[in-house]
């Protein structure tokens, strides 16, 4: 984040690169990057000539190469991004000659998405001498929780812990989707607000009672009546509810708790760190510990395994979902 602030400060302050080879797992901050720069660098009137914008599959290196060679037309500067860049990896090593003698009146940005540059290679190095690399790296699924709560800040906004970690729970760690989903709120909350758990609800969809994260809690504190009902729920709402995921959620939880059992340090902090939970929802995992012991998680990890695999189809004879989720809910109770 403070890589990303410093060089849209520079770019403010005039220091603009000849390069932006903007890489790695992460598309969100890749995305937001070239749109800042494809924004900000020229005015409206010099765009229509300086301004281009390249999409790999339609472009060789050379194509690239010979864009950004030209000069700008009545303006200081012109504007070359690539996009999926990616596409280009095998002759990205062409850009040598280039990097090493970049055009200065042309800014030119890589947006090279899901992979990246080997850092020993010639050609990463030439390009962070006479430009600027940056990886934008993936957030851990225990880092995103804290991501949404600077967003929400910075737009004026404060988020209650169970909201905060129903969007994890159902975005998981896609940054643009999270984000897009944070502009729908700020567009219908005022500013100042805090969003509830009532808030993602109503506008974005989600159930606050019945949802995977409700019927987490609902089988870590072993209150059967309120996970049958949301097992009902899901099975009446499929498409919203796919059994795969909530499967795969379900284990994941068991998993942590499994985890939980071996720690040796149980610290809230450290515990918090190992599971990737937030500390606020420890006492929800204490709770499961004390209902659940090490050999019982056990075998409610394999009957997950097991029922994963019937809700593929594979030797069920296509169960019902309905069926698939009271059996898991059986097992898993008694």
């Amino acid at each position: 984040m403070d890589e990303i602030l410093k060089i849209i400060s520079d770019i403010k302050a005039g220091n603009i690169k000849p390069i932006y080879f903007l890489m790695g797992e992460e598309p969100y901050y890749i995305d937001k990057l070239a749109e800042y720069i494809e924004k900000n660098i020229l005015s409206e009137d010099e765009k229509g000539f300086n301004q281009t914008v390249l999409y790999s599959r339609d472009v060789t290196i050379e194509d690239v190469i010979g864009t950004a060679k030209r000069y700008p037309m009545m303006a200081e500067r012109q504007v070359v991004i690539v996009k999926e860049a990616q596409d280009l990896i095998r002759t990205i090593d062409k850009l040598e000659s280039y990097a090493e003698n970049p055009m200065p009146s042309t800014v030119l940005v890589f947006c090279y998405k899901y992979k990246t540059l080997d850092k020993r290679k010639k050609i990463t190095k030439l390009l962070n001498k006479n430009g600027v690399v940056f990886e934008s790296k993936k957030l851990y699924e225990n880092q995103v929780g804290q991501w949404i709560s600077r967003v929400l800040q910075g737009k004026g906004y404060t988020i209650e812990p169970k909201a905060n970690a129903m969007l994890v729970e159902f975005l998981g760690a896609d940054l643009s989707k999270i984000a897009n989903e944070l502009d729908k709120l700020a567009i219908v909350l005022p500013k100042g607000s805090t969003i509830s758990a009532k808030h993602i609800e109503e506008n974005i969809g989600f159930s606050k009672d019945f949802n995977v994260f409700e019927l987490q809690n609902a089988l870590g504190s072993k209150n059967q009546l309120k996970a049958f009902q949301i097992a009902q729920y899901f099975a009446d709402n499929p498409k919203d509810n796919p059994m795969v995921v909530t499967t795969s959620l379900v284990f994941s939880f068991f998993i942590k708790l499994l985890k939980y059992h071996g720690l040796k340090d149980r610290n809230p902090n450290n515990v918090a760190k190992v599971l990737g939970v937030s500390p606020f929802f420890l006492k929800e995992y204490d709770l499961a510990l004390r209902n659940y012991p090490m050999k019982k998680v056990s075998q409610i990890v394999t009957t997950l395994r097991d029922i994963d695999v019937k809700s593929k189809g594979v030797g069920a004879n296509a169960l019902p979902q309905s069926d698939l989720l009271k059996e898991m809910l059986i097992k898993i109770f008694n």
